[in-house]
């Protein structure tokens, strides 16, 4: 790759609009007054090395790293509840401003390690000065729970090179459902926490009152 700058541009540009664009959905929810089923997006592009090693490891040659990996860009979607990674997904499948080519439930069907997420790969279309470009990006979307463990074993997969200690990817393991647990338990006394939100937003109103709306 003789030039990563400009190779890299478009996926950052795609980042940037599309967390402008996923950001501005969690913000129509609020103004509405309605529980939002996202709570906050991140989105990073994919740091040289890393591509490079995942191409390596998925024997991708270089001139088809743009097809051959699907998350050189990427984002992230956290939600409170498990059930509203559905209605996400629902809402992004609705949008008409890109095309979903590829679905991955590892929420219903988790990965052997324990990891949990929704996994959806766009095709996103970016202008720039040579024209359309139409990159894959890839969007994870999971509980605050399932990121918490995710980043964790993140971290320890990079310290041990992939190669978990037996003892340690059993407790792992057993930490991502007990994470799965904590969900679901959330989840049963979901109305209870809505409840109580929107509680402290009228009582955060009323101790901090708008300015006037006459003028």
């Amino acid at each position: 790759m003789e030039n990563w700058e400009a190779f890299l541009a478009p996926y950052e540009q795609a980042i940037e609009e599309l967390k402008v664009k996923l950001k501005g959905m969690r913000k129509l929810f609020e103004v509405d007054r309605q529980h939002s089923p996202i709570e906050f997006v991140t989105g990073r592009v994919k740091p040289i090395p890393s591509i490079l090693d995942k191409a390596r490891r998925k024997n991708v040659p270089f001139h088809q790293i743009g097809e051959g990996i699907q998350d050189i860009a990427g984002l992230r979607m956290m939600c409170q509840f498990v059930d509203d990674i559905t209605s996400v997904v629902e809402l992004l499948r609705e949008r008409n401003d890109f095309d979903i080519v590829e679905e991955r439930d590892y929420i219903a069907n988790k990965k052997e390690s324990g990891y949990r997420s929704y996994h959806l790969v766009l095709r996103y279309p970016v202008q720039t000065v040579e024209g359309e470009k139409k990159l894959l990006v890839e969007i994870q979307i999971r509980t605050l729970a399932m990121n918490f463990w995710a980043t964790v074993e993140h971290s320890l997969n990079y310290k041990y090179k992939g190669q978990l200690p037996s003892g340690i990817e059993m407790r792992i393991q057993r930490a991502a459902e007990a994470a799965f647990r904590l969900d679901e338990e959330m989840s049963k006394i979901r109305g209870e926490i809505q409840e109580a939100h929107q509680v402290f937003l009228r009582k955060l109103e009323k101790n901090n009152p708008s300015t006037d709306k006459s003028r």
